[in-house]
């Protein structure tokens, strides 16, 4: 236990000075990428902080796993570089039981990672979002409340709306096509409006096409039905990014792009990388502490170039792998995982070399 104490005192301080330090520096890459665009829009600059303010949570997560593998790797280099390591090893303490503090922060880290993006990172980032969107004029994309197809009824009712509002679970622009029992067409509902009731939608002004006997197609106005009854969060989750969903929105999006018959694999994709990801911090952990003795000198920065260079290695793996996945040339569970799974072996391979 007072091993464990000291451990952790040594780890500690310099974890949340490479945490703010991390931080500090990605919040200023963002906001250097879009200064000129602040002063040409002659942004406030109270806004402007404003801004980067809520890019903070975001800029923590990316921050967590290189701060702890330069905080391991330093203090683990600080207590060898003094002969401390030596002591504890001579003494017959095992270097597995040593470092198991260190293992410890890795798993609650990551855990933390975990729900800290679900909880946290997502509401600021979108605020984030939509703050710079205003700031710098910009029109939201089209991808999230426009051009919307929803399929349904086992594909025999298909929607497609031009916008949905919603604010106002309203939606504009409504048709929705109907298949006959035999698969071919059966109707055409076209209405400038729908409004969510509560239990179906209210079709505004709506007209009905039909083919009739004469072989004419015929058009009249519908009268009041409540056979439409999708539920609006099938609009809304397919009306934004799947980035700024919790986990368990995002997989109701899988369900329904599944459902619908549209592309999932990029959504899939982003879904299995948010529960990867959270393991990082454990993975990085037990890489820094393999590598923790291996440094006798110059530690400070061996452990800043080491923490920089294993994150710049693993944020392109996994940038590849998740494009490969998205694009369909990789499972998306491959995608999302590969990194993960690399590294921890290295991190194996390494820890059966380690100083002991």
């Amino acid at each position: 236990m007072i091993l464990d104490r000291y451990l952790s005192k040594q780890f500690f301080p310099y974890f949340f000075l490479a945490l703010g330090m991390f931080v500090l520096l990605i919040c200023l890459i963002d906001l250097f990428a879009n200064l000129v665009r602040y002063l040409n829009y002659e942004v406030p600059l109270k806004q402007v902080l404003l801004i980067t303010l809520y890019y903070v949570p975001k800029s923590i997560s990316y921050a967590i796993p290189i701060s702890l593998i330069f905080a391991s790797a330093y203090s683990l280099g600080d207590l060898f570089a003094r002969n401390e390591l030596v002591s504890i090893f001579a003494s017959g303490i095992p270097f597995a039981r040593f470092v198991m503090p260190l293992a410890l922060i890795g798993i609650l880290s990551s855990v933390f990672s975990f729900f800290f993006q679900d909880l946290v990172v997502i509401p600021t980032l979108k605020q984030k979002n939509n703050l710079s969107r205003i700031a710098l004029h910009q029109q939201p994309k089209a991808s999230e409340n426009a051009d919307i197809v929803i399929k349904a009824n086992n594909g025999r009712t298909i929607y497609q709306v031009d916008y949905f509002d919603a604010d106002r679970n309203q939606l504009n622009g409504l048709s929705i096509v109907e298949e006959s029992d035999d698969g071919g067409f059966d109707a055409l509902i076209r209405a400038p409006e729908a409004r969510w009731t509560g239990e179906y939608w209210l079709l505004v002004n709506a007209l009905v096409y039909r083919w009739a006997e004469d072989g004419f197609l015929r058009v009249r106005a519908l009268e009041s039905t409540d056979a439409y009854r999708e539920n609006p969060d099938t609009f809304r989750r397919n009306a934004v990014e799947v980035e700024s969903l919790p986990v368990r929105e995002a997989g109701f999006l899988i369900q329904d792009l599944k459902n619908a018959g549209l592309p999932f694999l990029e959504v899939q994709a982003e879904y299995y990388h948010r529960f990867s990801f959270s393991t990082v911090s454990f993975v990085v952990m037990a890489l820094s502490i393999s590598m923790g003795g291996r440094f006798k000198k110059n530690i400070l920065l061996m452990s800043l170039a080491t923490s920089l260079i294993t994150a710049v290695v693993f944020y392109v793996m996994e940038m590849v792998s998740m494009m490969l996945a998205q694009t369909g040339f990789i499972p998306p569970l491959i995608g999302a995982w590969f990194p993960i799974v690399f590294f921890s072996i290295i991190g194996v391979l390494l820890l059966g070399s380690a100083k002991t």
